[in-house]
C-alpha cells in the first residue's frame, strides 16, 4: 500500500474536513533538515540579548492576530470558544517568564571566586543544533510554547511538527517568530505522517527530540531514537492519571468545585486532568453529592456557542474509547451516579460524550488505572492519609497529584500534607490546586508520564550542553 501523501482534519464538532495539508517527499525533507541546520550555525552566534529581544517582540507580533484564534482553535479540536482565550493568555504568560529567566539560565557559569592565580574557569551553555518539537493537539498552544521559543532563545533550530489534528496552531506560531525577526530557515513547521515522523526523528542532523503524546507515542520515539545510533537526547512528555486526595479537613465549598473543573475542562483531555479522587469517608458522602450536582449543571453542546462549557472529545474514536471504559466498570460493580438523558446530544455516533461520574470503583477497574482522556472520574473512599497514599501512587503514571486539607490555617494539617508531599510518586504535587503548570517550576513526571523537563530554568538545561572552559594564563 503507498503512503498517504496529505492529512486531513476533522472537525469534531460536525465531522466535516476542516484543513487539508500535504506531505513533503524525502528529498524536500532533507533539504528542509539541512537549511535548518545551516541557519542554526549563524544563529548561534547573534548575541543572546538580541534572541531574547526578538523573543519579546514575538510576543507583540503573535498578539496582533489573537482574536482569530478562538474559533480557528475551536473548529480543530473542540475545545468550546469562550474557554480558548485562556490558552492564549497562558501561552503569553508563559514566553514572557521563559524570556525573563533567559539571561541567567543560559549565560556563563563563571567560578572566579574558587579561581586560583593563573588559572580561569567558566562553564558555557551551547545550543544543541536542530530540535525538532512533536506537538499534542489538546493544549496546542500551551504545550508548544514549553520547547520551541526556549530552543530557540537558546541558539537551536525547531523543526516543529504539530499534531494533524490542529496543523494551523503551528503555523501561526511560526509565522509571528519569523515577523519578529527568526530565520525562516531556522523554525520550520513540518506536517508529516509516521514514517516521515520517523525520518525526522532518526535524521543525523537532528540531535534532540522533544514530544508530547502518548505512552505508545513515547515509546516509539525513543526505539527510533536508540535505532538512529549516537546517543540522540530525547524528552518525553506523556500520559497521566492523575490522583486527587480530600482529606476529611478540606473545604468542601471550595474543593468540590475546584476538582470538577480539575476533572472535566476541556472534556477532561489534558494530560494532568483529575481521574481519580479519593475521599476521606468522613465526608465522603457530603463530597460526592455536591460534585455531581455541578456536574450536572454542565452544557454539552456546540463548542462554538459561547453558552457551552463543554464540547466533544477529539474523534469518534476516542468516544467509542471512553464509553467503553465507562461501560466495563459498570459491568464490573461501579455505578454511574449521572443520568446520560440530561445530555441529549451525546450518540453512539458522534463525538460528543456525556460527562461521568462512577462510585463504587476499585483498581481492578481500567478507569482507575488507565488513562481516560474524557470528562469522567472515578470517587473512592479512604479510611486514612497512608491508604489514600498507597492508592494514588498504585499507578503506572506518575504527573501530578493533589492534595486538599487545611494546611495553612492548620499547622497538623500542613505537616500532613509535607508527608504526603514526600511519599507521592509524582513529578508535581499541588495543594488545594489542581490542573494547573507554574511555568516558574519544572514540568516533568516519573513512571509511565515521561522523563525530561520543561519551563523554569531546568527547561533551558535539556535543550542545551554544557561546555567546561579551564585555562591556564601566562604570566609575564
Amino acid at each position: 500500500m503507498a503512503e498517504p501523501t496529505s492529512q486531513t482534519t476533522i472537525s469534531p464538532h460536525n465531522q466535516s474536513a476542516l484543513v487539508v495539508r500535504q506531505y513533503p517527499d524525502h528529498e524536500h525533507l532533507d533539504g528542509v533538515i539541512t537549511r535548518a541546520a545551516e541557519a542554526q550555525k549563524a544563529w548561534r552566534g547573534v548575541p543572546l540579548q538580541e534572541r531574547i529581544a526578538i523573543g519579546e517582540k514575538f510576543m507583540t507580533e503573535f498578539s496582533k492576530d489573537s482574536h482569530e484564534i478562538p474559533e480557528e482553535l475551536t473548529l480543530q479540536m473542540g475545545r468550546p470558544v469562550g474557554q480558548v482565550p485562556g490558552e492564549v493568555r497562558g501561552f503569553l504568560s508563559r514566553a514572557a517568564y521563559m524570556l525573563s529567566i533567559a539571561a541567567p539560565s543560559l549565560s556563563d557559569v563563571s567560578l572566579e571566586d574558587t579561581d586560583q592565580p593563573g588559572f580561569r574557569r567558566y562553564i558555557k551553555r551551547e545550543p544543541l543544533g536542530v530540535v525538532f518539537v512533536i506537538a499534542p493537539w489538546n493544549f496546542p498552544y500551551l504545550v508548544s510554547i514549553n520547547s520551541v521559543l526556549p530552543a530557540l532563545v537558546a541558539g537551536n533550530a525547531v523543526l516543529f511538527k504539530p499534531s494533524p489534528q490542529t496543523p494551523l496552531t503551528a503555523e501561526r506560531f511560526a509565522r509571528a517568530l519569523v515577523s519578529a525577526g527568526v530565520p525562516q530557515d531556522l523554525i520550520q513547521v513540518l506536517h508529516l505522517s509516521p514514517p516521515l515522523t520517523a525520518r525526522v526523528v532518526q535524521h543525523p542532523l537532528v540531535a534532540f527530540v522533544s514530544f508530547t503524546g502518548s505512552v505508545v507515542g513515547g515509546e516509539a520515539v525513543e526505539r527510533l531514537a536508540v535505532e538512529a545510533g549516537g546517543f540522540k537526547g530525547v524528552a518525553l512528555e506523556l500520559g497521566g492519571k492523575d490522583p486527587a486526595y480530600v482529606r476529611a479537613d478540606a473545604d468542601l465549598g471550595y474543593t468540590v468545585a475546584e476538582l470538577v473543573d480539575g476533572a472535566m475542562f476541556n472534556s477532561g483531555q489534558s494530560c494532568c486532568a483529575v481521574e481519580r479522587i479519593y475521599v476521606h469517608e468522613s465526608v465522603y458522602d457530603e463530597f460526592v453529592a455536591g460534585f455531581v450536582e455541578i456536574v450536572k449543571q454542565y452544557k454539552l453542546g456546540d463548542p462554538t456557542k459561547p453558552e457551552t462549557n463543554l464540547g466533544p472529545v477529539v474523534s469518534i474514536a476516542s468516544a467509542q474509547r471512553i464509553r467503553k471504559q465507562i461501560a466495563d466498570a459498570v459491568k464490573s460493580g461501579a455505578k454511574a451516579l449521572v443520568p446520560e438523558d440530561l445530555f441529549p446530544i451525546a450518540q453512539a455516533d458522534n463525538a460528543y460524550v456525556a460527562p461521568q461520574v462512577l462510585v463504587d470503583v476499585n483498581h481492578s477497574m481500567d478507569v482507575m488505572m488507565e488513562e481516560t482522556f474524557g470528562p469522567v472520574v472515578g470517587i473512592q473512599k479512604v479510611s486514612s492519609d497512608d491508604e489514600a497514599i498507597r492508592l494514588m501512587n498504585d499507578s503506572p503514571y506518575g504527573l501530578t497529584a493533589s492534595v486538599w486539607t487545611n494546611a495553612g490555617a492548620n499547622k497538623e494539617s500542613e505537616s500532613a500534607f509535607l508527608r504526603i508531599m514526600d511519599e507521592l510518586h509524582t513529578g508535581t504535587v499541588f495543594l488545594n490546586r489542581c490542573d494547573f503548570l507554574d511555568p516558574a517550576l519544572s514540568w516533568t513526571g516519573v513512571k509511565n508520564s515521561g522523563r525530561g523537563v520543561s519551563l523554569s530554568k531546568f527547561g533551558y538545561d535539556q535543550l542545551t550542553r554544557a561546555k567546561s572552559v579551564h585555562m591556564k594564563i601566562k604570566t609575564a
